[in-house]
């Protein structure tokens, strides 16, 4: 390989790494505004009985999602099913 032709690969490589940066930065703030919302959810109290507790538990992990995360899954469904009537 040349030395212009190493050059230009180098180049290349700088260009590569700076989109990768800004990537990087555009991620982490999707991150903090996804940390921002998480924040200003708001907190219940819910009492199931063990039985639809466990009934979550399997769907959750089915889903590769938490219970909180598929209790908030399944009541958006229901919201957006309720507002499409």
């Amino acid at each position: 390989m040349t030395e212009k032709e190493v050059e230009k690969k180098e180049a290349e490589l700088l260009k590569r790494i700076e989109k990768l940066e800004a990537m990087e930065q555009e991620v982490k703030a999707r991150e903090k505004s996804a940390k921002e919302k998480e924040k200003k959810k708001k907190q219940i109290l819910l009492r199931l009985s063990p039985s639809l507790w466990n009934e979550l538990a399997r769907w959750a992990e089915d889903d590769f999602r938490s219970i909180n995360g598929q209790i908030e899954f399944l009541l958006a469904e229901a919201v957006r099913k309720r507002k499409n009537k």
